[in-house]
């Protein structure tokens, strides 16, 4: 029985001290995971893309800047051209109209004083489609002429060749609905036509010409014929 009691004592500390052995061990640390920077939601790709986004940004703008500027000085370059040749050389008459601040009325060489507008006729070289009409009087800082009144109908008409006809502003933008180039309202009790004008529907484009017995008046042609035009630009009061 003694044998059996020293055999228990000796597996009861055993036990004890290897509890006490593993109860005194460390802890193992516990490992940080580590981010995939590929993976979606790590810090370091939406910088990169946040980045990259702002750096299109940038790019876009920069382009939009440079195409702005080029047409902000092309712009800048066509008023300036047409300033000088309006100012090259002035041919001017004193007002008197007491209502008028200015003192003298002035239109460029060339040109003819009626009224607040200057008017100019093209030159006999320069017969051209309406629209390169437009852009002709356009370069000259005018736009191709308006006609409000009997009184300027007959200015404008006095000035021309009566075998010749020429463009005036006046377009139909469709259905017969007559626009002019300043964007003047279209008074109907104020029109030159000729008997039987307009006469058709694709003849959108108004030209002044002259017939025999007749006299002056509006017609209506295609605006691909090429004739001669009639610039209109205001006065320069000094």
């Amino acid at each position: 029985m003694a044998s059996e009691i020293t055999y228990a004592e000796v597996k009861f500390k055993n036990e004890s001290n290897s509890l006490h052995t593993y109860s005194e061990s460390p802890a193992a640390p516990r490992e940080k995971p580590i981010r995939d920077p590929s993976k979606p939601g790590s810090p370091s790709l939406l910088l990169t893309s946040l980045m990259v986004l702002l750096l299109l940004l940038a790019i876009t703008f920069l382009v939009a800047f440079i195409i702005y500027f080029q047409k902000y000085s092309q712009l800048l370059e066509e008023k300036k051209a047409a300033k000088n040749i309006m100012h090259n050389e002035l041919n001017c008459t004193k007002s008197v109209s007491p209502m008028e601040d200015k003192v003298w009325s002035c239109c460029p060489k060339d040109w003819k004083l009626f009224g607040s507008h200057c008017y100019l006729v093209l030159r006999v070289s320069s017969s051209a489609s309406w629209n390169k009409s437009e852009e002709n009087c356009s370069r000259k800082g005018a736009h191709l002429v308006v006609i409000q009144s009997k009184e300027e109908q007959d200015f404008i008409t006095g000035i021309l060749k009566n075998y010749d006809s020429y463009f005036i502003g006046l377009w139909d933008t469709g259905h017969r609905q007559w626009q002019w180039v300043d964007q003047t309202p279209y008074d109907e009790s104020v029109t030159f036509w000729h008997n039987g004008e307009p006469s058709s529907d694709n003849e959108k484009c108004v030209t002044v010409n002259y017939r025999r017995n007749i006299g002056w008046g509006w017609n209506d042609i295609p605006c691909s014929v090429e004739e001669k035009s009639v610039c209109q630009m205001k006065k320069i009061n000094l």
